[in-house]
């Protein structure tokens, strides 16, 4: 599965997903981010080690536990890889706008 794939599969869960936005508000440790969502403390940990096995989060060290990040680098694949979808419909869409109408 590439990085895309990956990232894409670990966003379509609805948990996930809300995890993930979670930490991309600030860094968080399990036990923050369990005291948010309404699954256990067990379900946040194996999540997390989705969304980091897909570059979407890191953890960081800090003392007994971890401290999870956004990953920037993986955050930017998945975002160079949406741009170009972006960037192939801005250029049809100004194709289609400078195209003068058939009379």
């Amino acid at each position: 599965m590439t990085v895309d794939s990956a990232q894409l599969a670990a966003l379509g869960d609805p948990t996930r997903r809300q995890i993930f936005e979670l930490i991309a508000e600030r860094p968080r440790s399990v036990a923050e981010v369990t005291r948010q969502v309404s699954v256990s403390q067990s379900a946040v940990s194996q999540h997390l080690k989705v969304l980091r096995d897909s570059r979407l989060v890191r953890a960081e060290p800090k003392g007994a536990s971890n401290v999870y990040h956004i990953d920037p680098h993986g955050l930017g694949q998945m975002r160079a890889w949406l741009d170009r979808f972006w960037s192939k419909t801005l250029a049809t869409y100004k194709l289609a706008v400078e195209t003068p109408p058939e009379e």
